[in-house]
């Protein structure tokens, strides 16, 4: 497993939410770099602006203000730079039918908002396993991670 720093992106309107999941990352023994963005616009700017970090991978939340989650997938996948770039979506909802549209849309993998804070540790590092294996041999997971 490589030993760089992937850069993490998390675009999610909930405080909380991002708290949670900043803390999580930090405990996982694969090293990171979170960059937060509490809605979808502020993430966009970034993505198209020309900063040095880069995303290895981008968790999206799906019901954000101003540009949801699926507007954002749909425009980070028109990028032409982020086309390879894994995009997971970090949701509480789990409606069969967003989580097919989604994929389709280009979705990486679909990962429901955990209850306990050590399964979000380990769902995480499920994710990042998935995208440092992204770049030697392909592990594919189930679409849905969970526990």
């Amino acid at each position: 497993m490589s030993k760089a720093i992937l850069n993490v992106y998390l675009a999610d309107d909930d405080s909380d939410d991002r708290t949670f999941f900043s803390d999580a990352l930090r405990e996982i023994p694969i090293p990171s770099k979170i960059f937060e963005f509490n809605n979808g616009v502020d993430l966009m700017a970034d993505l198209i602006s020309e900063t040095i970090d880069k995303p290895n991978v981008i968790f999206l939340d799906l019901k954000m203000p101003m540009m949801d989650g699926f507007e954002c997938l749909s425009d980070i996948r028109d990028l032409a730079k982020y086309t390879n770039t894994p995009v997971i979506i970090y949701s509480t909802s789990y409606h069969p039918k967003e989580i097919h549209r989604l994929k389709e849309m280009g979705a990486s993998l679909y990962l429901q908002k955990p209850s306990s804070y050590n399964q979000l540790k380990t769902l995480l590092h499920k994710c990042l396993r998935y995208v440092n294996s992204s770049e030697g041999i392909k592990v594919e997971p189930e679409f849905v991670i969970s526990i």
